[in-house]
């Protein structure tokens, strides 16, 4: 094992697009207007909120720290009107909507109301919506809770990341469980129909023992999905990470504790869905593994392969048809584009016949763990072998050393192992592999 850790722990995607979102470079806006007025497809709304009250060392997501909640109603106006620049999606129907951020109940509940029932009357939502939101258990209410669950929203995401107190003194996150499994708890009370639980691997004083006890608490939280990530430590990006640096657990432990989080889950009774998640046998994640329709975008795993995704607010990506656009990051430049009547787009990208193969491929790859060629190759026409020609020795490679099986026949298998280092394995297909990316495949 630590053979094959030092040889494919390396810079891999994530792989939430592809091609992954360094390499778009052409003008957003016209793209999206373009692909909107083409396309009929339902609607997955994605909202970014990017506030936080404070910020947490570990964070690797675009997040804005203030204190002061009024500026969140400047923000939420100029998501409505970004909202309103996008007229030619009006009337579609929405079968999915998602907030994230950040901090999605750091708006106050008036806040939500108001932008919820901006979609609603700019969208059609379909009677099936699943609506579904992160919060911090930290910072969200009773109240918050109540409001959502009013509103339609039916999932929610709770980030935890650890239970022990000197791993959370070190990250800057104190969250007691008690106050974390009464606001789960009430959830329950209120009907939310599935709550998903985010933990993080790697992170500074983490053992094996105390990595253990956290999956004991949140196996008592009995949440219907959990998302375990590999702590991204890129402190060349994000600066406050530096701080992290000295008590970070070895590869080899790091490893470990992922290994760890595999067995006890699967003990627990949950499926491994995937690189980094694991749900409840009758989780509609774990049918969609299942039956094959199970579909990766910027939001994670997720069962809605038939929609497109359409994006608000800063760094917001939208994948309309073979359409991908990203607003800029940055608060200030994306209030002056939309005061200046233009999606505040920073890049895009039009997917090419290749792109959509490969892009294809990699997708079965990370979602089912097998590749049947003879389904490309029907879809798209090609002879499989011949069109990846130049990555079959690649797949020869990764079979001699166990990560796959079957990959000169017509169905590529990943292993039990390969399943660790799957966005390696993904990678033999990427066209732009050979550019750098900042986060490991552990």
């Amino acid at each position: 094992m630590t053979s094959l850790l030092q040889k494919y722990n390396r810079p891999a995607p994530r792989y939430t697009s592809y091609p992954p979102a360094p390499h778009w470079n052409s003008a957003g806006e016209d793209l999206l207007h373009a692909a909107l007025s083409k396309s009929d497809r339902p609607l997955s709304i994605y909202v970014h909120i990017p506030f936080c009250e404070r910020l947490c060392l570990y964070c690797g997501c675009n997040v804005i720290i203030s204190k002061d909640h009024s500026r969140a109603a400047g923000y939420i106006d100029h998501v409505i009107q970004e909202m309103d620049l996008l007229s030619e999606a009006h009337g579609r129907i929405v079968n999915q909507i998602h907030w994230g951020g950040g901090t999605p109940t750091y708006l106050d509940t008036g806040l939500m109301r108001r932008l919820y029932h901006a979609i609603a009357s700019r969208f059609e939502t379909s009677p099936d919506l699943e609506a579904s939101i992160e919060i911090d258990p930290r910072v969200t209410t009773t109240e918050h809770l109540r409001v959502l669950r009013e509103l339609g929203f039916n999932r929610l995401s709770a980030g935890i990341q650890d239970f022990d107190p000197k791993v959370q003194a070190a990250v800057r996150r104190i969250q007691p469980f008690d106050a974390t499994q009464d606001l789960l708890n009430e959830a329950r009370r209120l009907g939310f129909e599935s709550i998903n639980v985010d933990l993080i691997y790697g992170l500074p004083f983490q053992t094996a023992a105390s990595f253990d006890r956290t999956l004991e608490l949140v196996r008592r939280l009995n949440p219907d999905r959990i998302a375990v990530f590999s702590y991204a430590h890129v402190p060349s990006m994000k600066k406050q990470q530096t701080a992290l640096a000295a008590n970070l657990p070895s590869d080899e432990d790091k490893l470990g504790l992922f290994l760890l989080a595999i067995d006890r889950l699967s003990a627990a009774g949950y499926e491994y869905i995937g690189m980094d998640h694991f749900a409840k046998p009758n989780d509609p994640l774990t049918a969609a593994l299942r039956n094959g329709t199970l579909h990766r975008n910027f939001q994670g795993y997720t069962t809605h392969a038939e929609s497109d995704l359409l994006s608000f607010g800063v760094s917001s990506i939208s994948h309309v048809g073979g359409t991908f656009v990203q607003n800029v990051r940055e608060l200030p430049l994306y209030e002056a584009g939309i005061e200046a009547k233009h999606v505040p787009a920073v890049r895009g990208y039009v997917l090419t016949r290749d792109d959509r193969i490969r892009g294809m491929v990699i997708e079965k790859i990370l979602c089912h763990a097998e590749l049947w060629k003879r389904e490309i190759e029907l879809q798209f026409g090609i002879q499989f072998d011949s069109y990846f020609e130049s990555e079959m020795a690649q797949l020869d490679e990764l079979e001699q050393d166990g990560l796959v099986t079957g990959g000169r026949s017509g169905v590529l298998q990943v292993t039990q192992v390969g399943r660790i280092y799957i966005r390696c394995i993904a990678q033999v297909f990427d066209a732009f592999k050979a550019a750098a990316v900042a986060s490991r495949a552990v």
